[in-house]
């Protein structure tokens, strides 16, 4: 079976309010046992490998299989960390082995009059048979700040 090539690019803005100071979103993005607690497919999936390097060029990796589907695999490289500011990530995913997509995605935190303002910023070009998963990779992300949220609280 021959693999139809194509490329396809997509890019989402998702802004929350969070009821908490920047100090304490912050945290849930940079330390480990707070980004395990919120981060991930939580009963929907078996979790597999996990690897977390929180600095500039670190790496982390996220592994998990869904319940009856596929393995999903995430790879992000940090490029620039600016403490209580900004996150910037370069990430790659597979799905069952097969590359799926390759983003960068900017995290912002900025102080508010309720707490703090998270703005997540996404570019994504995606593969082959994936050329048409960019509306639920927003999705996605959309479950992970509402768990973010679901967390501060």
């Amino acid at each position: 079976m021959t693999t139809e090539r194509r490329l396809a690019r997509a890019e989402f803005t998702l802004t929350r309010g969070y009821p908490v100071p920047v100090e304490r979103v912050w945290g849930a993005f940079a330390e480990e046992q707070q980004k395990l607690a919120w981060w991930g497919g939580g009963d929907a999936m078996e979790p597999g490998e996990w690897v977390f390097d929180f600095r500039i060029g670190g790496r982390d990796i996220a592994e998990g299989k869904f319940h009856d589907g596929p393995v999903s695999r995430y790879e992000a490289t940090y490029t620039d960390i600016v403490e209580h500011l900004r996150i910037v990530t370069t990430y790659d995913m597979w799905i069952d082995g097969a590359h799926m997509s390759t983003s960068v995605a900017s995290l912002e935190f900025e102080p508010s009059a309720e707490g703090t303002r998270f703005t997540h910023t996404e570019h994504g070009v995606f593969f082959d048979q994936f050329w048409a998963d960019g509306p639920n990779r927003e999705q996605g992300t959309r479950g992970l700040v509402d768990a973010l949220g679901n967390y501060l609280r």
